[in-house]
């Protein structure tokens, strides 16, 4: 059917069906549909005999015609045309009947898709054309049976032989006619098949099986047919039967069955593991294709089958993956860390091991690869890289600076003395002077930053509330910086203390402010705001530097220009600045992350060039935080809801369905948007709530959302994202999303969302 419409005639009575059908079809890109909608089935009728369709949609209750009797009447009249029976949740049985009656396939309301509708409409269409063939098939069959070794005869209503044409059992046709089975062949072996033949007889439906017959203790394997024997009246007198030896075949199936069974025994533990395993021959093209493999490249064995791997797998043929098939091949192994691409474009890092495999006589003929993931591991290590780095760093720097203050301190003195000295030096003089003392005091400072990131200044620690700070700094800012970036503050009343040094944290926020407003060099948006977050073991495990307990966070948020990927781990080293000669000293960030660090806090930083930067200051609350709010008290577990979570990274995914499983809720995963979409579709009475990725692969969030909301209004949606600008924000609310959760969530912030949406 690809490339060519599809007629179809509607036959509905409902306009607000009719309009949903036509609107599901105009969603579908791939096949054009000729739509003509009829209300009655006289309609109907009169169109079929001025016009030929493809398929024919027909609901059962209609104004002229209710029930069975309108497929019965429909499909007397055009026993051509497939028929597709539409009807109600509750009477999917009336619609099996007419499938009984012929009908070839039936859609329940309010489960409909465009896809599930077209895809239904072709299988319909197919169908109605293979049992043509069929028909054609037998006809050819009868002609040719006169030069086959089937055995052919006719018995009736007492199944007695009637006509027999090829006798089997070593018996001639004189010696069968007027017999029974019971007759002829053993009793057993006769009771067996006057069963099956009576069961003909009362039904009036044929039948075929596999029958076995001992004679003279040698049992032969028949495939036996039977149909009903009509007379011009429709009534059944009797039965046709056709019956095959099929004894040898039979040993042969049994042998076969044996090795695909040990083969699918092999295959089940290759899918147990979570490792991708491909086989490919020498030309790089692919045999075999696991499960583990269609989990962690997205594409399933249908499709990756056939494919040449590195077309598959890689941007482009590097030298090392023909350095690695020339290693694999000469000496029949090889192991290395390989960079892959998913389906999606997204690129892993997989520790991948090859080996050659060889036929009987010893000759190369495929090559077995092994892959595991390694992402979330080296992201691990690069972290402890960093982390290990900027500590050997300050170790330096903490060195530097302590010599630099020995040096640094008898200049400054001596710049502040020589004045006193000589009270009649010149002006000139007194201003290189001048110029000293004012350059040793810049040296100094540079000098205590050095050290603030090193170990942290010390300062006196006091538990106080961050709310204080974050207000004062908006007043200053609101002053100071130039007014074409636009404020703003967002702080809960409810915040929790920390402990620590009211000064030291003021810099680090003016620190994160100045360097956000030199990102806006043409205005912009600056925001700070601060939450309490309980983390978790699940958010602990994602990020390096974070432990378990009460945190209170500030971020401070910016529209500006964004900071390059590449230059991303490097912004916190000391003296490391992308700014002009004289426009800053690359101690702002190093400053910050000592002083945070020195209160037992951490920083994260997210940032895309030309979308702005964000970054989250985290520093341990401590006792002493004002009354708890119900959002902070432990959460509600569920009653056995079913939420879909819609991820494409399978981490997220596990994470969040352990999570949600563990306190009482019930899970559905989808990877994309329309896996997501035909999940809901199936399940939409079943499922309470959807959590659904905004970023996602194939269809995106918000398309998919949209659809949801097509299928069901008052679906309950919380979108989720890693990084979300205020237009989207607006967006999603704009599309009746219900909340947003951003990620990385806890447990509870996750548990939190369901309640208020389910609430």
């Amino acid at each position: 059917m690809a490339g060519k419409n599809i007629k179809v005639l509607l036959v509905e009575d409902n306009p607000g069906d009719v309009f949903l059908l036509q609107e599901f079809l105009k969603e579908v890109t791939t096949v054009v549909v000729d739509l003509s909608p009829v209300e009655r089935l006289s309609e109907a009728l009169n169109y079929l005999t001025k016009e030929l369709f493809d398929v024919i949609l027909l609901d059962l209750s209609l104004p002229d015609s209710q029930g069975l009797e309108t497929f019965v009447i429909a499909h007397h009249q055009a026993k051509a045309t497939p028929i597709i029976v539409l009807t109600g949740i509750n009477d999917e049985t009336l619609a099996i009947r007419a499938m009984q009656e012929g009908a070839q396939d039936y859609l329940v309301k309010g489960q409909v898709t465009g896809d599930l509708l077209v895809r239904s409409m072709r299988y319909a269409i197919e169908r109605q054309r293979a049992d043509n063939a069929l028909r054609q098939s037998e006809e050819r069959f009868r002609v040719a049976l006169k030069n086959s070794p089937i055995f052919v005869y006719n018995q009736d209503c007492q199944l007695r032989y009637t006509w027999v044409y090829n006798p089997s059992y070593g018996l001639t046709v004189e010696e069968i006619l007027g017999k029974q089975d019971l007759d002829i062949i053993p009793v057993e072996d006769a009771q067996r098949l006057t069963i099956i033949k009576r069961g003909v007889l009362t039904t009036g439906i044929g039948t075929r099986e596999e029958v076995s017959i001992t004679i003279k203790d040698t049992t032969r394997y028949y495939d036996l047919t039977v149909e009903p024997l009509r007379n011009e009246s429709q009534e059944v007198v009797g039965v046709t039967c056709a019956s095959i030896d099929i004894s040898e075949r039979q040993a042969a199936l049994r042998d076969r069955k044996l090795a695909e069974e040990k083969i699918r025994e092999q295959a089940a533990l290759l899918d147990v593991t979570t490792d991708a395993i491909c086989l490919r021959d020498l030309n790089n093209e692919i045999i075999f294709w696991n499960k583990g493999a269609e989990t962690l490249y997205g594409w399933k064995a249908t499709e990756a089958s056939g494919k040449n791997a590195s077309e598959l797998l890689y941007d482009e043929f590097s030298p090392e993956i023909e350095a690695a098939l020339l290693q694999v091949v000469s000496k029949g192994k090889w192991q290395g860390e390989l960079t892959k691409l998913t389906k999606t474009y997204k690129e892993i890092l997989v520790a991948s091991r090859w080996s050659l495999v060889c036929d009987e006589q010893g000759k190369p003929k495929s090559i077995l690869t092994v892959d595991t993931d390694i992402t979330d591991k080296k992201h691990l290590e690069a972290q402890l890289f960093r982390a290990q780095r900027l500590e050997s760093i300050g170790t330096l720097a903490s060195g530097i600076a302590h010599d630099l203050n020995n040096i640094l301190t008898p200049i400054l003195a001596g710049a502040q003395l020589l004045p006193l000295k000589f009270p009649d030096a010149d002006e000139r003089t007194r201003h290189l002077l001048e110029i000293l003392e004012i350059n040793a005091r810049r040296g100094a400072d540079l000098v205590k930053q050095v050290l603030s990131f090193a170990r942290g200044v010390e300062g006196k620690r006091i538990t106080l509330q961050l709310r204080h700070i974050i207000v004062e700094l908006g007043k200053i800012l609101k002053e100071t910086f130039p007014k074409s970036i636009e404020i703003s503050t967002d702080v809960p009343q409810d915040l929790w203390m920390v402990s620590g040094d009211s000064t030291q944290l003021h810099q680090v926020l003016m620190n994160l402010c100045v360097n956000a407003r030199d990102a806006m060099s043409s205005g912009g948006s600056l925001t700070i705001s601060a939450e309490n977050l309980l983390i978790d073991e699940n958010y602990a495990r994602m990020n390096l530097e974070a432990k378990e307990g009460p945190y209170t966070v500030v971020t401070v948020s910016d529209t500006g220009s964004g900071i390059p990927r590449e230059i991303l781990d490097r912004i916190f080293e000391p003296f490391f600045t992308t700014k002009d000669v004289g426009q800053g000293t690359g101690l702002g960030l190093s400053t910050v992350l000592g002083i945070v660090k020195s209160h037992g806090g951490f920083v994260n930083v997210s940032s895309e060039p030309g979308s702005g930067t964000s970054f989250k200051v985290y520093l341990p609350a401590v006792e002493g935080m004002e009354t708890l709010t119900p959002e902070e008290l432990p959460p509600q577990t569920g009653h056995g809801e079913l939420i879909l979570v819609v991820d494409d990274e399978v981490a997220i995914q596990e994470t969040t369905r352990t999570s949600l499983e563990a306190h009482n809720y019930r899970t559905l995963i989808a990877g994309d948007g329309i896996e997501a979409i035909a999940l809901y579709a199936k399940n939409r009475d079943k499922i309470s709530a959807v959590l659904m990725d905004i970023m996602l692969p194939s269809l995106d969030g918000l398309t998919a959302i949209r659809t949801l909301k097509k299928i069901n209004p008052q679906v309950r949606i919380i979108a989720s994202s890693g990084l979300m600008s205020d237009n989207k924000l607006s967006a999603l609310a704009a599309i009746g999303v219900n909340t947003f959760l951003s990620k990385p969530y806890t447990v509870n912030e996750l548990l939190f969302s369901l309640q208020k949406v389910l609430s």
